[in-house]
């Protein structure tokens, strides 16, 4: 039986170290004797306490950090100093030492904020290469693209670069975008740098690798050494890139990772639900006041296409819930109305996530989310089962025009709504880890991340008159400078060209189904 040696040094948050050692207790390890060797490098007693509690579970060897250091980390970066590099390279070593003196037949390192698909060990040991990685992607900085952290030559570079090749800016850029689009792919690949996740062999533990510093090179961070080391003895280096490792690299990404595990079907995470046949359709809305506006007109071009209809009255004093009960009969759609004692306008957010779970209550396949001033296309009722039917998709995003009277909307630099796609068709997915914009305004209709579902377009379009009468668009115009004053949740100058007394307005053309 073969015989893995999983550890690391562990300086860590407890919540991602609980996270981390879950993910350790996952594996899958058929016919495999696996052992732990960590160093206990916390400055939080939290953190050693799960330690200790996990290295008593499992009757793994905790061995001591002899020196402390400071490692500061936020949710922008981690702030490593070369001190501290070393110090880790010095303690990775000193676990190898162990790896050798206790002949294990394999080493995993997994650096301590990193979570395992429950796969991952039996596809390295699979791959049967002396040095092997399974892949992660990390935002490095906030807002910027995720990379791998593998690379081809040098430091970092994620592009083929012959020897004396001349690159302009563009084909490197093109190059970087080939690097990526081949590592998302499921595969083996041959790279030039690696760590933080890595297995690596008897054999090549017994040819010398390990991660100290090798003096004449520059070359930041022991994973560099690492590699280049193992290169020069001959040994090759993979990343396996079939279950991607989801990195904690900030404690905010917690709360990402039921999503990442749904995204990549984990064991327990994906059973997504699918029909191409008898699809049922819910309208789910928010009404407030709507009497002599546009509720009428919206739910005649809705009603006809669903099965069922959920929707949330936010304290209204005129007769709204009676024209929903009313148009409801009509067209023999049953109907669950709930009538807020008091209204929650004044914080989109919770009023959004009661209609949310109003709707999935009434365990609808799809949901129609409709405010009460839309009106569909009439297009919608001939492609309705089309769309409905397709097995592979969940959610689909219309175009939606901002009329600025009955028959013109209005297309400027601030509103060009219609000029992009927008959710409005959602397939749902009861076990599909569902995250919120949690802000008072602008939060959205449906959960934020639902565009990690299976997703496409529709020429379907919507109209728009939420900003058709003037006096509408005053009472929005002080609505956003109460709840919104610094524009923090919109734009300033969006806001103010609501006023416009002279904005552009182009008149709405009828177009078929088969025009489009």
């Amino acid at each position: 039986m073969q015989t893995v040696l999983i550890g690391t040094t562990v300086k860590q948050d407890p919540d991602i170290l609980a996270a981390y050692l879950d993910s350790l207790n996952r594996l899958q390890t058929t016919e495999l004797s696996i052992f732990y060797c960590f160093i206990d490098d916390n400055d939080d007693p939290k953190s050693s306490t799960l330690l200790s509690a996990f290295a008593a579970e499992h009757d793994a060897v905790i061995l001591p950090s002899e020196t402390t250091d400071s490692y500061q980390k936020d949710e922008h970066t981690h702030y490593w100093t070369e001190a501290l590099i070393w110090k880790v390279a010095a303690l990775k070593n000193k676990i190898i030492s162990y790896a050798v003196e206790q002949k294990m037949d394999y080493i995993f390192f997994v650096d301590s904020d990193i979570v395992l698909h429950p796969a991952t060990l039996e596809k390295l040991l699979a791959s049967q290469k002396d040095i092997i990685s399974c892949i992660f992607w990390t935002q490095w900085q906030p807002g910027t693209q995720a990379l791998p952290q593998v690379w081809l030559k040098d430091e970092y570079e994620q592009f083929t670069h012959h020897r004396g090749e001349a690159l302009s800016d563009t084909e490197r850029a093109a190059r970087h975008q080939e690097f990526l689009e081949q590592m998302r792919k499921p595969g083996t690949y041959e790279v030039g740098g690696l760590g933080a996740c890595t297995l690596i062999t008897r054999e090549a533990l017994n040819k010398g690798v390990h991660f100290g510093e090798i003096p004449n090179l520059s070359f930041w961070g022991e994973d560099r050494h690492f590699c280049i080391r193992a290169a020069a003895l001959g040994i090759s280096l993979f990343v396996d890139t079939h279950y991607p490792a989801f990195h904690l690299y900030r404690k905010t990404d917690l709360a990402k990772l039921p999503a990442f595990r749904w995204e990549h079907n984990w064991p327990g995470h994906n059973y997504r639900i699918t029909k191409d046949t008898s699809n049922t359709l819910t309208l789910s809305m928010i009404v407030k006041n709507e009497s002599g506006r546009y509720l009428e007109r919206s739910l005649r071009s809705s009603l006809p296409a669903v099965e069922q209809a959920v929707i949330i009255d936010d304290h209204s004093t005129d007769n709204t819930a009676a024209i929903c009960r009313k148009l409801c009969r009509e067209y023999d759609v049953p109907l669950t109305l709930i009538e807020n004692p008091q209204s929650g306008f004044n914080n989109e957010i919770e009023l959004r996530k009661q209609q949310w779970q109003a709707t999935i209550a009434a365990e609808p396949d799809w949901i129609l989310n409709l405010d009460a001033d839309e009106v569909l296309d009439d297009v919608f009722l001939k492609e309705k089962d089309q769309l409905l039917n397709q097995a592979d998709l969940d959610l689909y995003s219309f175009r939606l025009f901002d009329f600025w009277d009955e028959e013109r909307y209005r297309e400027d630099q601030y509103w060009q709504a219609h000029l992009f796609y927008r959710p409005f068709l959602l397939r749902y997915q009861p076990v599909f880890p569902y995250e919120w914009r949690e802000t008072p305004v602008h939060c959205g209709r449906f959960p934020e991340n639902i565009f990690q579902l299976p997703n496409g377009i529709s020429s379907v379009r919507i109209k728009h008159f939420g900003w058709a009468r003037a006096e509408d668009r005053i009472r929005k115009y002080e609505r956003y400078r109460q709840q919104d004053p610094e524009a923090i949740y919109g734009q300033k100058a969006q806001y103010e060209s609501i006023l416009d007394p002279d904005p552009k307005l182009i008149k709405w053309k009828e177009v078929s189904s088969f025009e489009r």
